[in-house]
């Protein structure tokens, strides 16, 4: 069948791990069997006997990139091109592994469904599996603003993404606390504001003011940054694993550090009596954002570009003469509507250097940017009215959604609200009323972790997992497939697996 091997990640590398603790026979009763598999496969069936791990890894994987093979396995289902891209039929026998992809990724998903199998059990059921995404967008957010963690944390929970197919990595670079990314144009931005003289965010941040910043190489500072260096190492370790990387720069609300090393970006006021925003009067302001973005889109080959556009409290510009100017030459009747100016101008930017833009829901106040995606996290009200208008949408609600949220009342400190394993896989983004001919204005979800109460690395993995299982599982696996007392079976016997490969998993025990 002309089948050919792929190095990268390969089969043997990818049972290495879990082989040492297989008996030494070859073929044995039981194995991973039937649903085992985080996210669920679209088609899984297996037999009562499989193969060890160490026996299995030492056959031939036999691998097949042919379209039109693929569809033969397909049976007349039609996919998308982004579905074909990521699609697979595997099959495990007593010969070996075969794979049949369209694209390496799709033959990269197999692999990684056969090292969850491994990882569950000392042997693989034989089986045969047919497989593809549901939504192109399965997502998480990592705040490192508040908390810098840096490469070896985020390389780690790359790796967990990769395994659970999840594809689409939101770097929440910049926000009040911290500018985490280099900017060679504006270096002050990381050589004070990336460091602050206290570790706990609320002891920084004192009745939502924002405290101060030091000097890189004060003593004792606390923080981080990302260098153009290690944002090139992390999107190549990103790429190996299908998954792209999309950086968020705020604005025009969270940059009360951004003013903090640049102060001539605020509104010409006085006495301020917001510090979080910059001005979108001053053409200063744009200048500024725009030199910044070049450099952010040089380094991140994202289509994408997340700018924000929330919680930006606009009582500086009903008072800021340049605001006011802006306003009137612009024909502008709101601040509302001089927030959507900036956005649109942004917008264009973007799209001249090829980039499209996401903001989240509040970019829809005083009129949408032509051709923005909407990240809907207050609800899920902001996203149909982004579709209703036309416009791509990613669900990321707070009651669903939020991974600093508690998963008990009382162990750890977490924002206040009560989001149990159930309850986020619960969520289905196309139970919303969105008529069919619409549906595919929705790319997809996402788990957002912010960490103003999460600052060490054990606590920021606990938040996550096991509760980005059920994300994964949302994102990749039919809607018909979604059952959560068998997907509850699995992701315990995951998490196990998880804990064992040194995460931290909320219900499993912590290492001290």
């Amino acid at each position: 069948m002309n089948y050919k091997t792929i190095k990268s990640l390969s089969l043997a590398v990818v049972l290495l791990a879990v082989a040492s603790c297989a008996p030494k026979h070859s073929e044995v009763t039981g194995g991973a069997q039937h649903g085992d598999i985080i996210p669920l496969p679209v088609e899984y069936s297996t037999q009562p006997v499989g193969i060890t791990t160490e026996v299995l890894k030492q056959l031939p994987e036999r691998v097949r990139i042919s379209e039109s093979a693929l569809r033969q396995h397909l049976n007349g289902k039609q996919l998308t091109d982004w579905q074909l891209k990521s699609a697979y039929w595997l099959e495990v026998g007593k010969r070996g592994v075969k794979i049949i992809a369209a694209d390496p990724e799709g033959v990269f998903y197999a692999r990684q469904s056969l090292k969850m199998m491994a990882s569950c059990d000392t042997a693989v059921a034989y089986c045969t599996i047919l497989d593809y995404p549901r939504f192109r967008h399965r997502g998480i957010l990592l705040d490192e603003s508040r908390h810098y963690q840096g490469m070896a944390f985020v390389k780690k929970q790359l790796e967990m993404m990769a395994l659970l197919k999840m594809n689409r990595f939101h770097f929440h670079l910049v926000d009040n606390p911290g500018w985490r990314l280099q900017i060679d144009a504006y270096p002050r931005l990381t050589q004070l504001t990336a460091w602050r003289p206290v570790a706990e965010f609320w002891d920084w941040e004192v009745d939502e003011i924002g405290g101060d910043f030091v000097e890189e190489g004060t003593p004792d500072a606390y923080g981080g940054y990302y260098t153009k260096q290690d944002i090139a190492e992390l999107l190549a370790f990103a790429d190996e694993r299908h998954i792209e990387v999309i950086p968020e720069i705020e604005m025009p609300g969270h940059n009360y550090e951004t003013i903090a090393a640049y102060p001539e970006l605020a509104c010409s006021l006085s006495d301020r009596p917001d510090k979080r925003e910059v001005c979108p009067g001053k053409e200063s302001t744009y200048q500024f954002f725009e030199k910044v973005l070049l450099e952010v889109f040089d380094m991140f080959p994202s289509p994408y570009i997340h700018i924000g556009g929330d919680e930006s409290g606009k009582r500086n510009w009903e008072l800021c003469p340049d605001c006011q100017a802006r306003m009137k030459a612009e024909g502008l009747k709101s601040v509302e509507e001089l927030q959507s100016y900036m956005i649109r101008r942004i917008e264009r930017f973007a799209h001249d250097h090829g980039k499209r833009i996401i903001g989240w829901d509040e970019i829809l106040e005083g009129g949408l940017a032509p051709d923005a995606t909407v990240m809907s996290w207050h609800g899920t009200e902001g996203g149909l009215q982004a579709i209703a208008q036309g416009h791509d949408v990613i669900f990321t609600p707070t009651r669903y959604y939020y991974l600093d949220y508690h998963q008990d009342s009382t162990q750890y400190r977490a924002v206040g609200h009560y989001l149990p394993l159930e309850k986020v896989y619960s969520f289905d983004p196309l139970a919303e009323a969105i008529p069919d001919s619409a549906a595919h204005h929705v790319l997809g979800v996402q788990g957002n972790l912010w960490t103003e109460w999460v600052r060490e690395a054990w606590h920021a993995e606990m938040q996550l997992y096991p509760r980005a299982f059920a994300i994964a599982e949302t994102g990749w696996s039919p809607a018909s497939r979604i059952h959560y007392p068998d997907f509850e079976r699995r992701a315990s016997a995951f998490a196990a697996v998880a804990h064992d490969m040194g995460y931290t998993v909320y219900g499993q025990p912590r290492e001290e």
